[in-house]
């Protein structure tokens, strides 16, 4: 589903998506995008932030408030917080306007891949009291369940399948996003920050899911 409220924009993107074998769903605003979401339930939604009425961040907090569906902000300024932002609110990941149509489509592929990943994989994944369990896409910390989006339940694995070792922002952008060459850190950064919101007692001093400046990540049995 493509929510922009440019016309000429959501043009290109359909006639880009069709050929790619698509169906595409054309939302031109924040109301629009929440009525069809819900009805037609789509794999993966491309939010533009700035759109008439409601705005992309309240689309995107109000989607993933319910659904696990990957959501990918469509945004002009790189530089701005919409970024940032629009990643707090539960994006799995961005393009910036002028987008390149290939990598566009690189990157939805990506998404698809994952989410049928998490579905088809049947696996349990543990460390220490970590558990991933891939039928119900829901960490398990000792007790203590939590649904997972499907960006956040390859993250995990990928540090889980790293067995205490520090894995790089550039590595988890390549096998969790499918960036070829190094890309935006702020990415991995934020989805960090939402799992350990998730799976720590206290997301501020977190026992599991530790930083290693200038390093990367690890996860701690």
């Amino acid at each position: 589903m493509v929510v922009e409220d440019d016309e000429e924009i959501r043009l290109v993107l359909r006639y880009a998506l069709e050929d790619e074998g698509y169906r595409v769903l054309e939302a031109a605003n924040g109301e629009q995008a929440l009525v069809l979401g819900h009805d037609e339930d789509p794999d993966v939604l491309l939010v533009d932030l700035r759109l008439p009425g409601i705005h992309g961040l309240d689309v995107v907090r109000s989607v993933r408030a319910t659904s696990r569906v990957p959501i990918i902000i469509v945004t002009a300024q790189v530089d701005s917080h919409d970024v940032v932002t629009g990643l707090e609110a539960g994006a799995d990941d961005y393009v910036t306007k002028p987008f390149v149509t290939k990598e566009l489509l690189a990157r939805i592929r990506a998404q698809i891949r994952r989410s049928n990943d998490v579905v088809t994989d049947h696996g349990l994944l543990e460390c220490g009291e970590v558990r991933l369990r891939p039928e119900t896409a829901e960490v398990q910390v000792g007790t203590r369940l939590v649904p997972l989006s499907p960006t956040e339940y390859k993250l995990l694995a990928e540090l889980i399948g790293a067995r205490e070792r520090v894995v790089s922002r550039d590595d988890l952008l390549r096998n969790v996003w499918g960036y070829r060459n190094p890309g935006d850190g702020r990415v991995v950064d934020n989805l960090v920050y939402r799992l350990r919101a998730k799976m720590e007692s206290d997301p501020a001093e977190p026992r599991h899911l530790l930083t290693v400046r200038g390093f990367g990540y690890r996860l701690k049995a």
